[in-house]
């Protein structure tokens, strides 16, 4: 694989960077960096000589981490390295380029290194997306690792866990969420952590807006104009199809979205009928 270190902080325009940083330290402080700060204590995300691979899709989500990172590292809490790391799958020309510039306006400096993936998948008619989120994190940890880091950084937010929580029920049959940090089971000693845990992605997108910034939405080549595809390969089309079914629960009830997030904090496993443990079911009647 072909690797591009760009490790240039000059900005393009220093007035980016400033204004969106300061938009998180005043503005967007409570918003934003409040909730991250929270889920890197409350998650234990962050500890001491960790060193982080920051995974940068070119998306709103991942850019706002990789500037929160940047902001947590200045408090000097705890010695930690960071490595923005950006994998290129086979972008097209003007979303490569978007992303680099980006990079340099918020002053992240960005490695780059490249993959096939697009064209492993442009031959998959069967779940394409779901093969290449899978690929897209092997690819990651195999780099992040080479590179000498012992986690990678993923910008899933507070709204993907909760609409994966409601769509494991109602499509997949189960109950489960997405982890605030995982234990990769391939690559041995590399951990996945998820510091937007607790950030809303309408104030991702207040921050963005403000800020008069422009991602990527979709940056895959089969729906390149898409606003709901999604790195964890879920069906984009039944993920919006949540998001809007809990927008219009939340009309009735304002406190929908907090207990989702909280009913799977609140599991009693007595009221269960079954449920599985490293891969082995347990069924009430086996205690009863």
């Amino acid at each position: 694989m072909k690797e591009i270190k760009i490790i240039d902080e000059v900005v393009t325009d220093p007035e980016y960077k400033e204004r969106a940083e300061l938009s998180i330290r005043k503005r967007y402080h409570k918003k934003l960096f409040t909730p991250f700060a929270k889920a890197c204590k409350k998650y234990e995300l962050i500890k001491e000589g960790d060193h982080i691979a920051v995974c940068i899709s070119g998306g709103k989500d991942s850019m706002l981490m990789a500037k929160l990172f940047q902001e947590i590292k200045r408090h000097r809490q705890v010695e930690f390295e960071l490595t923005f790391l950006v994998m290129d799958p086979g972008y097209n020309k003007e979303n490569r380029a978007l992303i680099e510039s980006n990079a340099r306006k918020l002053g992240i400096p960005i490695t780059v290194f490249e993959s096939t993936i697009f064209d492993t998948v442009d031959t998959i008619e069967k779940s394409p997306c779901y093969l290449c989120a899978r690929m897209r994190r092997g690819y990651l940890y195999s780099k992040a690792k080479e590179l000498g880091c012992n986690k990678i950084a993923l910008g899933h937010h507070y709204d993907d866990v909760i609409e994966t929580i409601l769509m494991g029920m109602l499509y997949g049959g189960q109950v489960q969420t997405m982890m605030p940090k995982l234990h990769s089971t391939n690559f041995e000693g590399m951990e996945l952590i998820r510091p937007l845990y607790l950030v809303r992605e309408h104030d991702i997108c207040k921050w963005r807006d403000y800020n008069e910034l422009h991602f990527l939405q979709c940056a895959c080549h089969f729906t390149e104009t898409c606003s709901t595809c999604h790195e964890d390969g879920t069906n984009s089309s039944k993920r919006l199809e949540t998001k809007k079914l809990i927008a219009r629960l939340k009309e009735d009830n304002p406190f929908i979205e907090a207990n989702i997030f909280k009913s799977v904090e609140n599991v009693n496993l007595s009221t269960v009928i079954a449920y599985k443990k490293d891969g082995i079911k347990h069924h009430f009647l086996d205690e009863y």
